[in-house]
């Protein structure tokens, strides 16, 4: 009875993580720039109450999770006029940063245009569009973005030039010297290096519907052979679509798509339960599983889009991150388990055949209660994404 306790509460630790909820789910910030004449022009793509509630994004991925939550939460409140009034706060912040330098010499920064759209459903993030702009010095050939230390991920990507920068920045990070004449455009390996890290992101500690999804596919069983099945039926699925989905041939709606992700779950976790065992037909349920997921890593991606020379490179930089995130939650899943049955019969080993049964009985019990909470936490969310 002790054993089986302690890999009832092991299951329950394996999945503590989902009980958060998407609601106030963040994304990076995107700054599209150009110069023209020594002016420079930055269009914001941001979610101005979590930057003002001085959140940090670098630490959570939602905003409930932050200890500073109720800032947010009584800015989100706020009318778009009342939000506008605050925002040059955020400009003030930046300037003393600095947050651009052109040849090396701080510029400021000035206000322009903040649209804070109305009607966004107060549960939801609101996303603003803001122009800002500068004077840059006679003569200036050059520039650095900078971005502040808890302002989460920045996307910056130049505009009106050949071979433009495209850069990602997490915060406290600065862009290598851009020049403004173009020519800094990402060469094939650094796109195909730079965009892994952001698949795996998007993972670990992001993806935490796809962090379920995998658990489930784990829990089945303790056999690695229904594993390598699943998990290649769910990758090939996922590569086609996050490829077609990020060339722009298939366009699903996240309204579609987020409901079943979530219904995919559910299916996983209930199967596990009832199963214990692969059945002929799950590979090819993962698989059709595995399309919708891609189409929602596709979203992601189109959320900051990738470098247009280096389109193939950085999609399969960011496919591999995702890959690896992947594999590193069954790691994490099969090193926590392993140790807790370790630990549960060190004390009471009677030969291999009993340590067998042992470990075959205790890992069901895990899978059992823990798909039973990922099945729960599914069914949640497919409530809320289709109904709020």
């Amino acid at each position: 009875m002790a054993k089986l306790t302690l890999l009832v509460a092991l299951s329950s630790v394996v999945v503590s993580v989902s009980t958060r909820v998407h609601a106030h789910e963040l994304q990076p910030t995107i700054a599209d720039f150009t110069v023209a004449d020594e002016a420079l022009t930055l269009q914001l793509r941001l979610n101005v109450e979590a930057l003002l509630a001085d959140i940090d994004l670098d630490a959570v991925q939602d905003t409930n999770d932050a200890e500073n939550a109720a800032d947010y939460d009584s800015l989100r409140a706020l009318s778009a006029a009342e939000v506008m009034a605050r925002a040059p706060e955020l400009l003030e912040a930046w300037n003393a940063l600095p947050m651009v330098q052109a040849n090396g010499v701080p510029v400021a920064l000035d206000a322009g245009t903040l649209t804070v759209p109305e009607g966004v459903d107060i549960e939801l993030a609101r996303l603003s569009d803001w122009t800002v702009t500068a004077v840059l010095p006679a003569g200036t050939q050059e520039l650095t973005v900078s971005w502040p230390k808890g302002a989460g991920a920045l996307i910056v990507r130049q505009q009106g030039v050949e071979e433009p920068f495209t850069g990602y920045l997490d915060g406290g990070q600065t862009t290598d010297p851009i020049n403004l004449s173009g020519g800094d455009e990402m060469s094939g390996w650094q796109a195909f290096v730079s965009y892994i890290p952001v698949g795996f992101d998007h993972i670990l500690p992001k993806g935490l519907d796809h962090i379920l999804f995998v658990l489930g596919l784990f829990l089945l069983s303790t056999q690695l052979g229904p594993l390598l099945w699943q998990v290649s039926a769910f990758t090939l699925a996922h590569t086609v679509t996050l490829a077609m989905g990020a060339l722009g041939w298939v366009n699903v709606p996240g309204s579609i798509v987020e409901p079943l992700i979530a219904a995919s779950i559910v299916y996983v976790a209930v199967e596990n339960i009832w199963l214990g065992g692969l059945s002929r037909w799950r590979p090819f349920v993962i698989f059709g599983f595995g399309l919708l997921h891609g189409l929602g890593f596709a979203s992601v991606l189109g959320d900051f889009g990738l470098p247009t020379a280096q389109f193939i490179p950085a999609l399969i930089g960011f496919n591999i991150g995702v890959e690896l995130g992947q594999l590193t939650v069954i790691a994490l899943a099969a090193a926590l388990i392993w140790l807790a049955l370790r630990a549960a019969m060190y004390t009471d080993l009677e030969g291999e055949e009993v340590l067998v049964r042992e470990t075959s009985v205790m890992f069901r019990a895990v899978s059992i209660t823990g798909s039973l909470i990922i099945a729960i936490i599914g069914a949640y969310w497919v409530i809320e994404r289709v109904f709020f």
